[in-house]
């Protein structure tokens, strides 16, 4: 069962390790620290994980895993500044594009890499994937099927407890090399390091130079194009007091501490047209409604933002500020930034980072 408490979240963000997180990250049971599902459902923010780790630890002991904090935001800055565009090849086409499904045998965790598919199938588990494997699976399915990034990554967001869409786009374009300048590989000796594994002669178990003209695998070769669709709690009734501000939480949203301390409607919002377009599993939903127990007296309201307005005639309405949220009408709020001024679109992430750094230095946590 994976952690839904505030005080089991608590523990998890105590425990972290930033130097072992550092050296064994890469490894399939590396020190990494699992607060990903909570970042990406707002329940804390990485500022907050930021902040727990400088206080455990200096800049040059914490850097690496302040470095993989910041490439969520990264991606969030690049969903706000390009909206839609990033569900196309951000920066230039992805290379040699064969088709636009997936391999079946991915969707049957069937490759015949033993790793890939242990991994495929932890991920229809348990909602878990490690981010090496991630992109182990994005390279076998982009550069080696020679499939479009786009049906394969949602697959992936529909699974996973994590979904972002924009750290998932991201990170498939960026192995694609729609959104970098090379495609990212693996061969079968980089796999079996990272998950001790001791597989041999497979269509992987070659050198890196013969990737590039390397046929597709007959196991490959068959296409599917994945089921993906919500299936939402059913409709009910929400109670609305009109003398109270209402304050909307939404997927993206389920932050405890965000307006604790003020009286109001505090409803969360599961729009059917959110879900059409970026479809979740029934895993990942049961997920989103144990989180949102800890936010005090929230109701559920499954339907669109304007009807919920217009059906309990809400005037005073407050919400966060996200990419998902630009049709609500009301009182944005700005989200918690690790680095607030370092906004806007950045070409690369290592502009981002540096930018980063130099704030970081000026505040003194060097």
């Amino acid at each position: 069962m994976i952690e839904t408490s505030l005080e089991g979240i608590e523990k998890m963000i105590q425990a972290i390790d930033p130097v072992r997180y550092a050296s064994t990250r890469n490894y399939i049971d590396g020190n990494v620290t699992r607060l990903s599902p909570y970042i990406s459902r707002g329940v804390i923010s990485t500022k907050s994980v930021l902040k727990a780790v400088l206080n455990k630890s200096g800049w040059a002991e914490s850097e690496k895993l302040i470095q993989e904090l910041a490439w969520r935001d990264y991606y969030q800055q690049i969903w706000i500044a390009k909206k839609d565009q990033i569900n196309e090849d951000l920066r230039q086409p992805q290379p040699d594009v064969r088709n636009y499904q997936m391999p079946a045998s991915v969707l049957l965790a069937g490759t015949g890499i033993a790793s890939i598919d242990s991994t495929i199938n932890e991920l229809y588990e348990t909602g878990y994937m490690h981010n090496h494997c991630r992109m182990y699976v994005a390279s076998l399915t982009c550069n080696i099927a020679r499939s479009h990034w786009k049906i394969p990554a949602q697959w992936m967001y529909y699974h996973l407890l994590d979904a972002d869409w924009a750290s998932n786009a991201c990170s498939w374009q960026w192995v694609a090399a729609a959104f970098s300048g090379k495609k990212y590989y693996a061969n079968q000796e980089n796999i079996n390091r990272y998950t001790y594994s001791n597989q041999e002669d497979t269509f992987l178990d070659v050198p890196y130079e013969r990737f590039m003209n390397l046929p597709v695998p007959e196991v490959l070769s068959e296409l599917q194009s994945p089921a993906l669709q919500t299936f939402l709690p059913d409709k009910h009734p929400v109670v609305i007091n009109p003398a109270m501000p209402t304050f909307v939480y939404n997927f993206y949203n389920l932050d405890p501490f965000w307006k604790q301390e003020v009286n109001g409607n505090k409803v969360l919002l599961l729009e059917p047209s959110h879900f059409k377009k970026y479809p979740v599993s029934k895993k990942t939903i049961d997920f989103v409604l144990a989180l949102s127990v800890n936010i005090k007296s929230i109701q559920v309201y499954v339907g669109e933002f304007d009807d919920l307005v217009r059906e309990y005639q809400i005037t005073d309405v407050h919400y966060k500020e996200h990419p998902t949220t630009i049709h609500y009408k009301g009182k944005k709020e700005e989200r918690e930034w690790m680095f607030p001024v370092v906004k806007g679109y950045y070409p690369s992430f290592f502009a981002y980072w540096k930018k980063c750094g130099k704030i970081m230095k000026f505040s003194g946590n060097y």
